[in-house]
């Protein structure tokens, strides 16, 4: 019987897992999720090795299923489909913000939960929802190790300037700074880079997370040294439903002349603005590229003209480019998204194949291009697994 970590990743109204199993390569064992949390008709999936469904299970339209439910039917499913063959030694989450105190993994008890919850406010969508399977797990298991692993440590590594905004000392001390987000994802793509590119993985790398939530970041010899996201996860690119880049100004004028309270000002740069604010059509990339709507393609526009600014930005802080990274739903799917983005790039040395970008790549360039572009799948959950195994293995 192996070890086997189970990877969780809960969102508002769902909880998605990933079990893996061994201790070099950690092969993938099984997944799925629980969706409709908290609302009507609460449905389970679980998927075998290969991503094929192998069960399901519905709940009745009143069930109003909370995340504790959930981790209770999950456990009892991988008991009884895996439990045979795999003792469970370590559940990794996915937790958005670690603030100032948390630049690595972490094991997690009640005193580092508690601390966890003071910064619900700088990433309000995600945060809660991460903590809820955490206090889950530490009744019903109290024993069984839980790591934390955070979306902001990987920035860590930013020089000092560019984790910093122009505000007084004493704010810059209290924490309130760029820390950037995804980072999962970055380190999951730097660490598998120079299987693909070896110049790029030792060189000036700008990778772009494009998806619901959509970021990008800049990759020195694999390690972030900018990154489009600051003190919160509304910042830098739009975003599904969520503004990005806002001049502050804007949020004034909206208290002092449209009478808007905070949680107005939250509900809206969060939720109600993005791909779906600007098209009034959708969220969904999707759909947007199928849409006739004027406005859908307005909100294309702007996200692909966001991207191509942000990209010089970071080359700039790079100080050259070898190679840029597409990854997330809408970079690993979306090729018109990819050749539009590269077509912006053209001036940095990028020279698209479209063939290979039809085909999703995963190098998407012309032999000849000055900056190789690539496609290459993220795994934050892998990402996960790694560092709980490796936590607990330093003890």
């Amino acid at each position: 019987m192996s070890d086997a970590i189970v990877v969780l990743n809960a969102g508002s109204s769902s909880l998605k897992f990933s079990l893996f199993a061994g201790q070099d390569d950690l092969p993938f064992v099984a997944g799925g999720q629980v969706s409709g949390l908290y609302t009507g008709a609460p449905r389970f999936v679980g998927k075998n090795s290969a991503g094929e469904q192998v069960a399901e299970k519905r709940w009745d339209a009143d069930a109003k299923l909370d995340h504790h439910g959930a981790i209770v039917h999950i456990v009892e499913w991988l008991r009884t489909t895996h439990g045979h063959e795999h003792r469970l030694a370590a559940v990794g989450h996915r937790v958005v913000h670690g603030g100032m105190d948390f630049a690595a993994p972490v094991r997690l008890d009640t005193d580092v939960v508690t601390r966890l919850e003071k910064l619900i406010p700088l990433a309000p969508l995600h945060q809660p929802h991460n903590l809820e399977p955490i206090r889950a797990l530490l009744q019903r298991a109290p024993d069984l190790p839980q790591v934390a692993c955070f979306d902001t440590a990987a920035h860590r590594s930013n020089p000092p300037l560019a984790q910093m905004f122009a505000l007084p000392r004493e704010l810059s001390d209290a924490g309130v700074r760029r820390y950037g987000f995804h980072g999962l994802s970055y380190e999951y793509i730097a660490s598998v880079l120079p299987e693909f590119d070896a110049r790029a993985a030792n060189g000036r790398t700008v990778a772009l997370h494009l998806g619901n939530g959509a970021s990008m970041c800049a990759l020195q010899a694999g390690r972030s040294i900018a990154s489009t996201m600051g003190f919160t996860a509304v910042d830098g690119l739009p975003m599904g439903t969520r503004c990005g880049a806002l001049d502050p100004g804007v949020i004034l004028y909206l208290m002092d002349e449209r009478g808007m309270d905070t949680r107005a000002v939250e509900k809206l740069i969060y939720r109600q603005s993005g791909l779906l604010g600007v098209s009034g059509v959708s969220s969904d990339m999707r759909e947007l590229l199928e849409s006739d709507d004027p406005q859908a393609k307005v909100a294309v526009d702007l996200f692909v003209y966001r991207i191509g600014r942000e990209l010089g930005s970071l080359a700039a802080a790079l100080g050259g480019l070898d190679a840029i990274v597409f990854t997330a739903g809408i970079g690993e799917r979306a090729a018109v998204v990819r050749e539009r983005i590269c077509q912006r790039a053209a001036w940095l040395g990028v020279e698209l194949d479209p063939d290979a970008n039809a085909s999703q790549g995963p190098r998407i360039s012309t032999p000849g291009s000055r900056v190789a572009a690539w496609v290459i799948p993220t795994n934050e959950e892998l990402m996960i697994a790694r560092h709980t195994r490796d936590l607990l293995a330093r003890g």
